[in-house]
């Protein structure tokens, strides 16, 4: 409904926009300009989503073969002190645990489209304990909110989307969003905490996130200790070991196993063509309203609002390009990704909107999209105070982007 009202107003916006150009500076052109931007975005659109195919393929078939190779099964052993303090409703062994962690999982290695099905699995599950069948139960509350803050270890789709706009390393992205993305968490992770007074002083809990603050604190320090080009090198260095090491620690764990990793992988990537088509007809709809947003003169308009009022706090004028994705991300995350790639397109994928777009759309998740289906397919009615810490969790994942992105790629 929400995406829907957004879509629509980027139209009539626009043609109002085309009126007033035309009745006040006779500018009879514009109409046929919004068009012909509409046609050369739905190209663009289809050109994206098709490019995404190989991609989303490999990282799907990778993430099976870490599956069947028990590499899911092993982080249960790992976490299970951390969820049993957590999430005290849900009993150990209890087979939400795996499916929660599936799709934590499927979310930290970016794969959006993967993770909701093991979503879904998890809230179905956590819905069998759930005493009140029509009013959210606190695990679900703090299930669904640590995925709204879209916690993301490797951001599969975006660095993807960065090499077909032109990015000179896709990468480079990585450790920004890392940072920003554990804000976010960490924030939505407190906000739920306070509410239902779980106690994160825990000798466990509290030393999984002081161990985690530390890490993050530490590469802060470290990185901002750097200048452009040595950040740039060592971004690059972290980014490539990372990815590169899950993909042979899958492969290997797969062997030790006995677990034919190739029949595995073949599995999971068929799954990869039909995900990118799935994806096809959102960016050509979202990409296209947006260009004629921007072709009518509207999307300037706005733009321009915003960068006077955010003068007044300080903050650099680079920095407003990219906000239509932060805005956008709560709502949908087809319609954050439109704006992510139209600010590339524009600015330059390398440019600092570009690179803060891209934070931008990997530091939380959609927040009314994941509170609809999730809550929606257990006929829960009652979602409590889920939205409101998941806002909580979508605005320190911005100011942190902002912080973060100002410190790696200064402007």
């Amino acid at each position: 409904m929400i995406l829907n009202l957004v879509w629509l107003g980027f139209f009539f916006v626009a043609f109002a926009a085309c009126l007033v150009q035309w009745l006040a500076f006779g500018d009879a052109g514009i109409f046929s300009r919004v068009v012909q931007d509409s046609f050369t975005m739905s190209k663009t659109a289809f050109e994206i989503a098709l490019g995404l195919t190989g991609v989303l393929t490999f990282w799907l078939g990778i993430l099976r073969v870490g599956e069947k190779g028990g590499a899911v099964e092993w982080l249960a052993r790992w976490v299970d002190p951390l969820f049993r303090r957590l999430f005290p409703g849900v009993p150990a062994g209890h087979p939400a645990q795996g499916a929660m962690l599936l799709n934590i999982g499927a979310n930290m290695l970016g794969l959006d489209n993967a993770a909701t099905p093991m979503g879904l699995k998890a809230m179905r599950a956590l819905q069998d304990l759930n005493p009140d069948p029509e009013r959210a139960s606190d695990a679900q509350i703090l299930f669904i909110v640590l995925n709204a803050s879209g916690l993301t270890l490797i951001p599969v789709s975006i660095m993807t989307y960065r090499a077909q706009l032109g990015a000179a390393n896709p990468a480079d992205v990585f450790l920004p969003l890392l940072l920003a993305t554990f804000f976010s968490t960490l924030a939505g992770l407190l906000a739920v905490a306070w509410m239902q007074k779980i106690r994160l002083h825990q000798p466990v809990v509290l030393a999984w996130l002081l161990a985690l603050c530390a890490g993050v604190g530490g590469t802060l320090v470290w990185f901002a200790r750097l200048t452009a080009e040595q950040m740039a090198a060592q971004s690059a260095f972290v980014s490539g070991f990372v990815l590169f090491g899950i993909i042979v620690a899958f492969l290997a764990l797969a062997t030790w196993r006995r677990v034919p990793a190739f029949d595995a992988f073949i599995e999971g990537a068929k799954e990869g063509f039909n995900t990118a088509i799935m994806v096809m007809p959102y960016l050509v709809a979202i990409l296209v309203g947006i260009a004629v947003f921007r072709a009518s003169g509207a999307m300037d308009l706005l733009l321009h609002g915003v960068a006077v009022g955010l003068a007044w706090f300080g903050v650099p004028g680079e920095v407003v390009p990219a906000l239509p994705t932060a805005l956008m991300k709560p709502l949908s995350g087809s319609g954050a990704r439109g704006m992510m790639i139209d600010a590339m397109k524009t600015y330059g994928a390398d440019s600092f909107p570009g690179r803060l777009a891209s934070i931008f759309q990997g530091a939380a998740d959609t927040t009314f999209y994941i509170v609809a289906v999730y809550f929606g397919a257990v006929g829960v009615k009652r979602t409590r105070y889920t939205i409101p810490c998941c806002l909580i969790a979508d605005l320190a994942g911005v100011i942190a982007a902002i912080v973060i992105a100002l410190i790696f790629f200064p402007p």
